[in-house]
């Protein structure tokens, strides 16, 4: 499974990011490019514990089994509901949303499995191999977004 535990994972999602401007139209959704960082930047920020976020969803969702087969094998389908604080922040400057979504993307990866993670809003608690498959899954979804 792809993980934001492996530096060249890390390192391709990152190359990948460098190739999204603010000007770039998603290729489905609402959310355009400036607000994507934003709640990458959010999200990113709840998985290191820095976000608090309130549990939403069905409960069956936070059933391991149930939880494997969404962020591992089944197709996120577009538009996606997500924890409304993730949606909360508004974007700021480009540059600044940019770096700071470095430098957490770095601060997840470098904090490994074995750090201690939060619940999920959604998926309630997880393991750290799991925390690092769907930080992976997630920026992937929204970089495929924006066709990088």
């Amino acid at each position: 499974m792809k993980t934001v535990f492996d530096a060249g994972m890390r390192g391709t999602l990152l190359e990948r990011f460098g190739r999204i401007t603010p000007e770039r139209r998603p290729l489905w959704g609402a959310m355009d490019a400036p607000r994507m960082v934003a709640h990458l930047n959010d999200a990113l920020r709840m998985g290191l514990g820095e976000l608090p976020t309130e549990p939403v969803g069905n409960a069956i969702l936070r059933n391991p089994l149930v939880s494997w087969l969404l962020i591992n094998v089944l197709p996120w389908p577009k538009g996606t509901p997500t924890a409304p604080e993730l949606l909360a922040a508004p974007p700021g400057a480009w540059d600044a949303d940019t770096r700071v979504f470095r430098e957490l993307l770095e601060r997840v990866g470098a904090a490994g499995p074995r750090a201690g993670w939060p619940a999920h809003p959604i998926f309630g608690r997880l393991s750290g191999k799991r925390w690092g498959e769907l930080v992976y899954r997630h920026v992937d979804h929204h970089l495929r977004q924006f066709g990088a």
